[in-house]
């Protein structure tokens, strides 16, 4: 399938005879794959008689080879998919078949991509980013402390470093590019908690999405959105990998503690009225920053109050 979109990643017509030339089979056979790409994938294509198929617009594929060399710099291996229901499932399943980490899944589309609290990550096909590296931690729980915080701090650097402006984190797992979410981060869990774990970094970016306004119940926005064109999602996946390694170097050797600074100077929130979501009854306060282990800081009622866990949701309290 990857080759067939190859041929037609340009957005220009193609004939069925010169596709079918192009990869050595049948017409026919070009047919079904063009059935497979609309039906399975998703993928839209326009036709036009006597001059073939395209896509509406060019895209750019993940090249397996360039991303394979940006991760053995790394000691990364990658397991590159065409298609998963999610990468952070792939990962947890391949660490369960024995699979040992560090390695990086990464694919052209998620079926069933997933959020924070069960949402879905809505997840098309050839135009976003699909990332979940799994590490191996000694340390057990004691070593996780703040890192998706810090995860979030590697996701903004590097869409800084690929020319994005106004990009923000929101506590504790979105970035932001103004105020609209661009990004999210998932972090989940498998072995002993209290000696060796692993942990799966799931990162989604939306890079050149389109045509989901329907499918995001939030507002959100798209690198290709910031910068006023398409961007290589593999340039941005070895950029990310980049930042990736520095941060979660820092988090080793200096903890959360290290980089708490550095996270609240980015936190798009900081000093604002919000809404917290936790349990039956929200928290209405003022955020002051987080601690030393990534909880959030809220002044309620005159006093401060701490917060973490997953499960947690912070908002704008328009009413302050």
């Amino acid at each position: 399938m990857n080759n067939l979109l190859a041929l037609l990643a340009d957005g220009r017509f193609h004939s069925g005879e010169e596709l079918g030339a192009s990869l050595g089979v049948s017409r026919s056979a070009v047919w079904k794959g063009l059935k497979r790409l609309e039906g399975e994938l998703g993928i839209p294509l326009f036709r036009v008689p006597g001059k073939g198929y395209r896509l509406p617009e060019p895209i750019s594929l993940l090249d397996g080879q360039r991303l394979q060399d940006c991760f053995d710099r790394r000691g990364w291996r990658l397991h590159l998919a065409e298609c998963v229901d999610s990468t952070n499932a792939e990962a947890l399943r391949l660490i369960a078949q024995g699979d040992p980490p560090p390695f990086v899944v990464i694919a052209e589309m998620q079926s069933s991509g997933r959020g924070r609290r069960g949402r879905e990550w809505v997840s098309p096909p050839c135009q976003n980013v699909y990332f979940s590296l799994a590490l191996r931690v000694c340390s057990g729980a004691e070593g996780l402390s703040g890192l998706s915080l810090v995860v979030g701090l590697a996701v903004l650097d590097a869409l800084v470093r690929v020319g994005v402006q106004h990009v923000g984190l929101k506590w504790p797992n979105d970035v932001y590019i103004g105020d609209q979410k661009v990004a999210g981060i998932l972090l989940e869990l498998t072995g002993d908690l209290a000696d060796v774990c692993f942990v799966v970094i799931g990162i989604g970016i939306n890079v050149n999405m389109v045509g989901s306004e329907g499918r995001i119940s939030q507002s959100w926005t798209s690198v290709r959105a910031s910068l006023g064109q398409s961007l290589d999602r593999n340039t941005l996946i070895s950029t990310l990998s980049e930042s990736l390694e520095v941060y979660l170097r820092r988090h080793k050797d200096e903890g959360f503690v290290g980089l708490r600074d550095e996270w609240e100077s980015k936190h798009i929130w900081q000093s604002r009225f919000c809404i917290l979501s936790a349990g039956v009854r929200p928290v209405k306060g003022k955020v002051l920053g987080v601690d030393e282990r990534g909880a959030l800081r809220m002044e309620v009622d005159g006093g401060e109050q701490r917060f973490s866990g997953g499960e947690l949701s912070l908002r704008l309290d328009h009413d302050s």
